[in-house]
């Protein structure tokens, strides 16, 4: 392929260390970023090759909304000459990226999946896409999502496609940026996640997604769903990848006023220190209700790495979710009403069912049964802190379906009670706003099974480093689709 070819056009790299064409663009991104900065990978080269992959494999897998390939190449270029001259800006610097397409980027479209918004071109970048390019990243492109991000696509858009087997469900509204980064389409992606979409499409991926804690990540300039129940955060191939990225997108952003103002940890800082005595809270009969045998097996060899790794089961008993996920639904529905007020009634012919019937609901919903939602979602949030008292993490399944495939789940959005089962080890950790990370944990008939830890607030390194640890002990993260 000409994009390893083009590795031998820049002189001041070692063109005597070529990676195997059959690799380079499966690398996590930290160990891109270390080959771009020791010059043995050019990121000129790196970011031809991944424009030359997804003009090969992108017109089936449909994960791209929009490609950038000239501002790209000229990002890329830059990125060349500033590392040349000994101005390395960080783990970034260089790398291919992607971002799902509710994320504003100046210049260029903005759609987060709509047909009102087809020629929506944004003055300014999001903050996050701002962060990411102050970093030095190359931005490839728009990834794909659902209409407005929530649960179905606009009927003009065609989905993205599972990279493992295109019958299988590729995840939720981030579904491009979980397809595109399995796929090796980019090195690592932004997504959101309202009710499971980053942890939702990682799970069907094989992907590690990080579900930052709510105001964690400015959400400026990113299309809300809910906006008190969306959060912007990473996916990617690893635990520590997925830290670099929040690393550099979160903290707090003056257009933002909702960005929580502590201070940013360095999420690397313990990886390699070990989990001794990490306390794991394990519930269940909540991590056996109703998921499949293969899921469940896999939580218990889970269970046992992380035992053997030195970490600490204990025993507790979550509350109640069943109620939380009964009103995420109407909560949803009325924050997405105020969000789409604009056009909405107005150009509701434009809509597609499926966000037209939230909307409407939304608007259906009073102020006094809001007013019950918003309440028990703090009894909620106290309960579960109560939880953490106890434990550093939750490990839980991220739903309870075996590798669904897309006809079994556009058939259970018929059944509101298997929505509801889909949505009840996610969903409730949106509406409390805990940090969540999705972590590959074994595969089941040839596709990915995922599992997730949840930490207490604004406690995702301790997601950073579990995962991390998780991952130095297991190989599920190193498989790769479409090899």
């Amino acid at each position: 392929m000409q994009h390893l070819r083009n590795f031998s056009e820049l002189s001041f790299y070692d063109s005597s260390k070529h990676i195997g064409e059959s690799v380079i663009h499966y690398l996590d991104l930290t160990e891109l970023a270390a080959r771009i900065r020791s010059r043995e990978i050019s990121p000129v080269a790196a970011t031809r090759g991944q424009l030359d992959r997804i003009a090969a494999l992108d017109g089936t897998l449909r994960s791209y909304a929009l490609v950038m390939g000239d501002p790209a190449m000229a990002q890329a270029e830059a990125a060349e000459k500033e590392i040349k001259a000994g101005s390395y800006r960080g783990p970034l610097h260089g790398v291919p990226l992607a971002v799902k397409d509710l994320c504003d980027t100046a210049g260029f479209i903005t759609a987060g999946g709509m047909a009102i918004h087809q020629n929506r071109i944004p003055a300014e970048d999001a903050t996050v896409v701002r962060r990411l390019q102050e970093a030095g990243a190359v931005l490839l492109g728009k990834l794909q999502l659902t209409e407005g991000a929530y649960s179905d696509h606009h009927p003009c858009i065609e989905p993205p496609r599972n990279p493992w087997h295109a019958e299988h469900w590729p995840g939720m509204s981030s579904s491009g940026s979980g397809v595109a980064t399995a796929a090796g389409l980019c090195y690592g992606s932004l997504g959101s996640d309202t009710g499971g979409s980053i942890r939702f499409p990682c799970a069907a991926n094989g992907l590690t997604g990080l579900k930052p804690s709510w105001g964690r990540v400015s959400r400026h300039g990113v299309l809300d769903l809910a906006p008190s129940l969306d959060h912007v955060g990473p996916m990617a191939r690893s635990a520590v990848d997925a830290g670099v990225l929040l690393g550099v997108i979160a903290g707090a952003d003056a257009n933002d006023p909702t960005a929580s103002l502590d201070p940013v940890p360095d999420y690397l800082a313990a990886v390699g220190q070990g989990i001794r005595g990490l306390r794991i809270g394990i519930d269940a009969a909540f991590n056996c209700d109703g998921v499949g045998f293969a899921t469940e097996t896999m939580l218990a060899d889970v269970a046992e790495t992380f035992r053997a790794l030195g970490a600490r089961m204990v025993d507790v008993r979550l509350p109640d979710v069943t109620q939380a996920v009964a009103d995420w639904f109407p909560l949803c529905a009325v924050e997405a009403a105020v969000a789409h007020a604009a056009s909405y009634p107005a150009r509701k012919d434009e809509y597609g069912p499926v966000l037209a019937s939230v909307v409407d609901a939304g608007l259906s919903v009073s102020g006094v049964d809001l007013q019950r939602i918003l309440l028990r979602r703090m009894n909620l949030r106290g309960r579960m802190a109560e939880v953490f008292c106890k434990v550093d993490v939750l490990l839980i399944p991220v739903h309870p379906f075996d590798s669904p495939t897309v006809e079994a789940m556009q058939a259970l959005a018929e059944t509101p009670s298997l929505v509801s089962a889909l949505l009840r080890c996610t969903a409730p950790f949106d509406m409390t706003g805990h940090p969540a990370i999705t972590l590959p944990g074994g595969f089941t008939a040839g596709m990915p099974l995922a599992f997730q830890l949840v930490a207490a607030h604004m406690n995702e390194a301790t997601l950073v480093r579990a995962g991390a640890a998780f991952q130095g002990a297991t190989t599920w993260h190193r498989r790769h689709p479409l090899d």
